[in-house]
């Protein structure tokens, strides 16, 4: 079994800036990629950012230049800095990470609960 856990999340002022995390937990191997994800009230998930142990990063284009995805490969750990943040980017933020997950070597896919980001003055 795979745990993912989100923290970092709060509220901030427009131009304020938050760091997100995500740790997975559990039987893996590895992890082969992380994504941010979000969701407002009434709007459908969106893709925010991804990240793959080769290094691949990319970014939807409203977070661009604002915003920076890493990871910590042997922690299992995905890290989202959040800077000139705007009151546009209040969500719930979750985490996706595909696991390889030890013993049987399977892929899945697992989602963290969410962490709340609230921008506003």
């Amino acid at each position: 079994q795979v745990h993912l856990v989100e923290s970092g999340g709060g509220l901030v002022q427009p131009g304020g800036s938050l760091r997100l995390s995500c740790v997975a937990s559990g039987s893996i191997f590895m992890t082969s990629l992380m994504r941010w994800y979000r969701q407002a009230p009434g709007n459908e998930r969106e893709f925010v950012a991804e990240i793959t142990t080769g290094g691949t990063i990319n970014y939807t284009n409203s977070v661009k230049g604002r915003f920076t995805i890493s990871m910590d490969n042997p922690k299992n750990t995905a890290y989202l800095q959040m800077d000139n943040l705007e009151p546009e980017d209040t969500a719930v933020y979750l985490c996706k990470a595909v696991v390889v997950t030890s013993g049987r070597y399977d892929i899945a896919e697992y989602w963290g609960q969410g962490t709340q980001v609230t921008v506003s003055s």
